[in-house]
């Protein structure tokens, strides 16, 4: 037994940090902001038609956690394709800023639907500076009625003025937070919407040709689903037995068509506002997980009717999730960052050298965008620049973010190391390095690399390391 003089002492220190807890309980931070692209935008980073309508506008959505004895967590969502290099930073630096917290612990994540921006002011700075010098010229010359067309990633203007919007959003938010006791956690299996890029054809040969839609694919739609994370799962926060907020995950690319110019949120927005306009008072947001090599075309041909039933069935899968939701009482969750030492692809046309000669001389715009991407990855690593890999940590659960278009088996991963909790991750985290493929997908020559892929064979290992790294494992 502790002697009493001891005691005291103690329990002065001691006891302001109890009272602090009880008298100011943990809360929750909503917000959301209209961030839709201005019309004639570049989407997907050039890559296909820039925004010349709007079907439904973009959103950021997110939350702030602020726990008793803890610096807050902010989590946010957006309806974008991806978000790269200084954007990254001073997303989470801004956002930090308001909620007084640290960049490490704001958690920024894209859907990755396509008709939608690529922030990445450096790959457009490069093309500003090669297309302006004149440095291009060596291009073959075009035929009067057919000009060389100007290429373009992203307007940085109009990022660094979301900032601010959503500075200004969080700012008045932060006023009114929620009293938060518990948070839950549900799943719910998803029928007939994803399966892998990889597939066994009829002759025993693999390809990896699934796309987003398989209309004239019948061999991609009749082969089996491949390794997938068939699981939605739902993390949510409640004040007693109200619920605030409820963030989804599920691993799938997120498109059932896109190229046209028509902005929007595809079927995984459509979903989550349907279950955001069903439960009106649950502020609702929806991440896609680790699914650079998942897609919706096995079951998805491009048509009103597919579109329709992937959103349909992606909402029932929501609906069940949200029936099935277990609540747990909140105590401060721990927090881990672990660093992941990706370098820079180094091969064939993808060395530094050949990033800038098609920069150059590529006569296909996007070809001179993507080499802009890539080379901005490159500068970021010769910087020295790790990428983060964070995880709050629950107790009974734990939430990760993911990087880039990381492949679904670190998803399936992570979980494989925590069989008895629940595991659950957010993707389209920092997306500078492009795909983040597993050895096997390199080994078989996965055709998807051939371009948007800016680390090389190798990173498999660090992946994993740093997954293990931050679940303890």
């Amino acid at each position: 037994m502790m002697p009493p003089r001891l005691l005291c002492p103690l329990l002065l220190v001691l006891l302001p940090g109890f009272l602090h807890a009880a008298t100011n309980p943990a809360t929750l931070t909503t917000f959301r902001l209209d961030v839709t692209i201005p019309l004639g935008h570049a989407c997907m980073g050039g890559g296909i038609s820039p925004a010349k309508s709007v079907a439904q506008p973009l959103e950021a959505r997110g939350f702030v956690l602020s726990v008793p004895r803890e610096k807050p967590f902010v989590v946010v969502s957006f309806d974008w394709c991806e978000i790269r290099g200084s954007a990254y930073d001073d997303w989470r630096a801004g956002l930090a800023e308001v909620a007084q917290t640290e960049p490490q612990r704001v958690l920024i994540s894209s859907t990755h639907v396509h008709d939608a921006p690529v922030m990445d002011p450096e790959a457009e700075f490069l093309l500003h500076a090669t297309e302006q010098s004149g440095a291009w010229k060596g291009l073959p010359a075009p035929a009067p009625q057919a000009p060389i067309q100007l290429a373009s990633v992203c307007w940085p203007d109009f990022n660094r003025l979301c900032i601010q919007r959503a500075k200004t959003a969080l700012a008045e938010a932060l006023k009114k937070p929620r009293t938060i006791t518990h948070f839950g956690i549900g799943r719910a299996k998803v029928d007939r919407i994803s399966a892998n890029r990889r597939f066994v054809l009829p002759n025993g040969g693999i390809s990896y040709a699934r796309g987003s839609r398989s209309g004239d694919k019948p061999d991609a739609a009749a082969a089996d689903e491949g390794d997938i994370d068939p699981w939605l799962r739902t993390l949510s926060f409640w004040d007693g037995g109200t619920p605030v907020c409820a963030l989804y995950s599920y691993a799938v690319h997120p498109m059932s068509r896109y190229g046209s110019g028509v902005v929007g949120i595809d079927f995984v927005g459509l979903a989550r506002d349907k279950f955001q306009a069903a439960h009106p008072d649950v502020h609702t947001l929806y991440a896609s997980g680790a699914s650079g090599n998942v897609t919706a075309g096995k079951y998805n041909d491009g048509s009103d009717v597919s579109r329709e039933g992937l959103v349909q069935r992606l909402h029932a899968a929501m609906a069940a999730a949200w029936e099935k939701t277990e609540r747990h009482e909140l105590k401060a969750p721990a927090f881990r960052n672990a660093k992941i030492p990706l370098g820079a692809r180094n091969t064939m046309a993808h060395t530094e050298a050949g990033l800038r000669h098609r920069l150059r001389t590529d006569p296909v715009p996007f070809g001179r965008a993507e080499s802009a991407m890539g080379l901005a990855w490159y500068e970021r690593v010769k910087s020295g620049h790790q990428i983060d890999l964070p995880c709050i940590d629950f107790g009974p659960a734990q939430f990760l973010l993911l990087p880039a278009e990381a492949y679904v088996e670190f998803q399936l991963h992570a979980q494989s190391l925590r069989p008895e909790s629940f595991v659950m991750c957010m993707g389209y985290g920092e997306c500078g390095p492009g795909y983040i493929p597993i050895e096997r997908a390199w080994k078989e020559n996965d055709s998807n690399l051939r371009d948007w892929t800016w680390v090389g064979p190798g990173s498999e290992e660090p992946m994993k390391a740093a997954i293990r790294e931050v679940l303890g494992k």
